[in-house]
């Protein structure tokens, strides 16, 4: 698991008001029901952003982070990647993500995102002329793969602690094999204690971002674990303030340039 249940989104940098935050229903090209969680920025800076949460679906940490991301200027969108296997509906803790996840499929769970900026892009989600994805462990994975898709017509893509190389269980293709095929730039951040991460997988998708000739950035916090992205890890407060900097300067916040 990547957030402990208590975790909570650290604060932006700047903060600024939303003009709304909201629970929704997105349907997916298939005619599938996906949970989601909005937040329309009251200052809008041009950018939005749609999330792909951690093994835990659409958590309250992800709501929140929808809201924080509002406040900073940009419009954004959190979906559930296990509606289709869970349900629609608000689960408790005891929830058992782990059977969920072999049951994601990547072709499934792209439909999901395109669902999610084709909202973005619509009136009611704040119309934003340059979108990005934003995504944490497992959802930071998946976001990364999703350079290789230029129907999106994507600004970016960002990965916190996504396993850039190898397989994973539910079939997403790995970052680094899909590189030749990236369409967008990438920032990609690890924390440099993370043990599941090591600096070897780090580097190969740096190479291969290189050799692909991907304009990227690759951030690395030493001494940072897995998921030190958390208001309550108050000795990585520092590496958080930072992140968020690095991720509101990637997606052309004013201000935020790295």
């Amino acid at each position: 698991m990547c957030y402990d249940a208590d975790a909570r989104p650290p604060l932006p940098p700047i903060r600024g008001a939303a003009l709304d935050s909201r629970d929704l229903t997105l349907t997916a090209a298939d005619g599938a029901q996906v949970a989601a969680h909005a937040a329309r920025a009251a200052e809008p800076t041009g950018a939005g952003i749609v999330i792909l949460p951690d093994v835990r679906g659409l958590h309250p940490f992800f709501e929140e982070l929808a809201l924080r991301f509002a406040e900073a200027g940009v419009d954004a969108i959190s979906f559930d990647f296990f509606s289709r296997t869970a349900g629609t509906g608000k689960r408790d803790e005891g929830f058992d993500c782990q059977t969920h996840v072999p049951l994601v499929a990547a072709e499934t769970l792209n439909q999901d995102v395109a669902a999610a900026a084709a909202y973005l892009r619509s009136p009611e989600g704040g119309a934003p002329d340059r979108v990005f994805t934003v995504g944490f462990c497992f959802g930071g994975r998946a976001s990364l793969v999703q350079a290789a898709r230029p129907e999106l017509d994507l600004s970016g893509v960002i990965g916190f602690y996504g396993f850039p190389t190898g397989t994973h269980r539910s079939g997403t293709p790995a970052p680094a094999d899909l590189a030749p095929k990236f369409t967008c730039p990438v920032l990609a951040i690890f924390g440099g204690a993370d043990q599941g991460i090591p600096a070897d997988a780090r580097d190969a998708f740096d190479t291969a971002l290189n050799e692909a000739g991907i304009d990227h950035k690759i951030v690395v916090y030493e001494g940072a674990p897995h998921s030190f992205f958390d208001r309550k890890a108050d000795q990585f407060a520092e590496a958080s303030s930072d992140a968020w900097k690095q991720v509101l300067g990637f997606v052309g916040v004013p201000g935020q340039e790295t």
